[in-house]
């Protein structure tokens, strides 16, 4: 409404004035004037004020009782007062800063720690409330039928949630919120434990939690028709527990009595992921909708994974083994064994125990998901890497598929996904996976960059290929910050157990984290944002800005927090 009817006027310039601009509003509309008796319905008050810029000036705006009684005795907040005010609070913000994440103790320099800060405070005031209903397509119980049925309206729930963009993604991401929760409980857990209790609200009855929560008409008219309806059979990594897990290393009495309130719920959501995206061998999983059916896509998408367009089988078939959500749920599986010990809830601890252990037995993934020919842990699936994209009238771009036709076979896409097993810490620091993995990470022609590890490695034939004519490549080549603090993590953490690799874990943990911290500060400094990704050729910030989702994790990197 301000722009249709008021932009006009805030740049205005009377008859026969001087060229310079002014700023303006115009008319006044009085209080006393709402309405025909003076007690109208009016809520708007317009005070014209002209102004030659540029220049500085403070409104005060006072309700009638501010002046009313005792009241007039108290000081104006304005001026100087106001501006004390501000600084005490500033202050006391750089403060508890300081001692919460002690950037200056570890020698970052005063520029870094204003990054710091304003990671935290965008990540922040990106928290909202948000309630509405969703779209959703429910789960008839039969996979590749769900389109033949009309998504309903659920009912309304609230969602008080972190979101990763406040412009550009101003809604929950179920994905999203576990890593920006690991930033905000470091500053304040009793946030943490109010989004978290939101998030596992909005379980069904089945244990599913939708992967974006779309709440309401304001925020369906934001989103592109084909993202609106959630399918009841989709998943989502279930990054909700990493703090989850972070809160039981803690130990806070408040924490716990809250895990342990939430620990039913937490089940339910674990045993729904594990039983309805099971695989099709013991101990397998497969990320339930990829579509086989859009011949205009390059690879067809894996959106429940979070790696959109992160290579997989070339065609999607029930035979295929997803590497990364094998680690999810071993994740989880150990998460929840721990807190169920932790918390003496005995039944839940002897269900998930034996399944936590088969899930991060050596012999197990190595069986399901090593790859010999091309040695390295990898996807499994129908899968051909004969194809392109060709133009073909009046459809545009299409795939084409030549020979070698699709076979059963580890899918050759080196790049995140061929690193969970170390992302997530399940191997064992002796393993003899753990050498090879290193050196992917650290060959500069496969996932080292300069800034960051590249989310596909610079060999294989997907990267930087747009998945399809109207598609760029999103998770092909940029540098994601939500996985290279994983990957940090994950050094820090080899690099503190006895074991072949401890030094060149630890080395490693040094170089990548100042790659990471020093580009996303050069360009913090050159563009004044937090972005989505980062280019792995050059290091220029990429997609949506600013975006203060799980790019405020580089906070937790500066401080070596993990």
């Amino acid at each position: 409404m301000v722009k249709s009817r008021l932009n006009s006027w805030f740049q205005h310039r009377p008859p026969g004035a001087p060229p310079e601009r002014y700023l303006g509003l115009p008319g006044s509309l009085k209080w006393e004037d709402r309405g025909p008796s003076g007690q109208g319905q009016g809520q708007f008050l317009i005070q014209q004020v002209t102004l030659k810029i540029p220049i500085s000036i403070e409104f005060v705006f006072e309700s009638g009782s501010a002046q009313a009684g005792g009241n007039q005795a108290l000081p104006r907040l304005a001026g100087s007062l106001l501006t004390q005010a501000l600084e005490s609070h500033a202050e006391g913000f750089r403060e508890r800063f300081e001692k919460t994440f002690q950037l200056k103790e570890k020698g970052l320099s005063s520029g870094e720690q204003v990054l710091g800060q304003a990671a935290l405070s965008g990540l922040l005031g990106g928290i909202g409330y948000f309630y509405g209903q969703g779209l959703v397509l429910p789960d008839i119980g039969v996979e590749g039928s769900e389109q033949k049925v009309d998504p309903a309206l659920f009912p309304p729930v609230p969602l008080f949630t972190a979101v990763p963009s406040r412009s550009f993604f101003p809604r929950g991401f179920l994905w999203d919120e576990g890593f920006h929760q690991l930033v905000v409980q470091r500053w304040d857990p009793s946030l943490t434990r109010e989004a978290l209790g939101h998030w596992l609200g909005l379980l069904n009855a089945d244990g599913w939690i939708g992967r974006e929560q779309i709440l309401g008409d304001e925020a369906r008219a934001r989103v592109p028709p084909e993202f609106l309806v959630q399918r009841a059979v989709h998943a989502n990594p279930p990054t909700l527990l990493l703090p989850v897990a972070h809160m039981l290393e803690v130990g806070d009495p408040d924490d716990l009595a809250f895990l342990r309130k939430a620990l039913p719920r937490l089940h339910a959501w674990f045993s729904w992921l594990h039983q309805s995206q099971a695989g099709p061998l013991p101990l397998s999983y497969r990320w339930r909708g990829r579509d086989p059916a859009l011949p205009t896509l390059l690879n067809p998408k894996t959106l429940p994974s979070g790696l959109d367009d992160y290579p997989r089988a070339s065609h999607p078939s029930v035979t295929e083994r997803h590497l990364d959500l094998r680690c999810w749920v071993a994740l989880g599986a150990r998460v929840l064994t721990r807190l169920a010990e932790h918390l003496g809830e005995a039944e839940v601890a002897a269900e998930l125990g034996p399944l936590a252990a088969s899930l991060e037995a050596a012999e197990s993934l190595d069986e399901l998901h090593w790859a010999p020919e091309l040695g390295v842990f990898a996807d499994f699936g129908n899968h051909t890497k004969a194809v392109q994209l060709k133009p073909r009238p009046p459809q545009g771009l299409v795939r084409v598929v030549g020979r070698p036709q699709p076979q059963l076979q580890y899918v050759d896409a080196l790049g995140y996904v061929s690193l969970f097993p170390l992302l997530l810490r399940l191997l064992d620091p002796t393993s003899s996976r753990l050498g090879p993995l290193l050196d992917i990470l650290a060959d500069s022609r496969h996932l080292w960059s300069p800034f960051g590890l590249r989310s596909l490695a610079a060999s294989s034939s997907f990267y930087g290929q747009r998945n399809s004519e109207h598609d760029p490549p999103y998770w092909r080549g940029a540098v994601w910050l939500n996985v290279n603090y994983l990957a940090l993590g994950a050094l820090h953490h080899y690099g503190h157990l006895e074991g072949p690799h401890q030094a060149r874990a630890a080395k490693l943990h040094g170089e990548l984290r100042a790659n990471v911290v020093g580009n996303v500060w050069r360009q913090y400094q050159a563009t004044g944002f937090l972005w989505e990704q980062y280019s792995d050729r050059d290091g220029r910030g990429m997609g949506c800005r600013p975006f203060h989702g799980w790019t405020s994790l580089v906070l937790l990197a500066m401080a070596e927090d993990y």
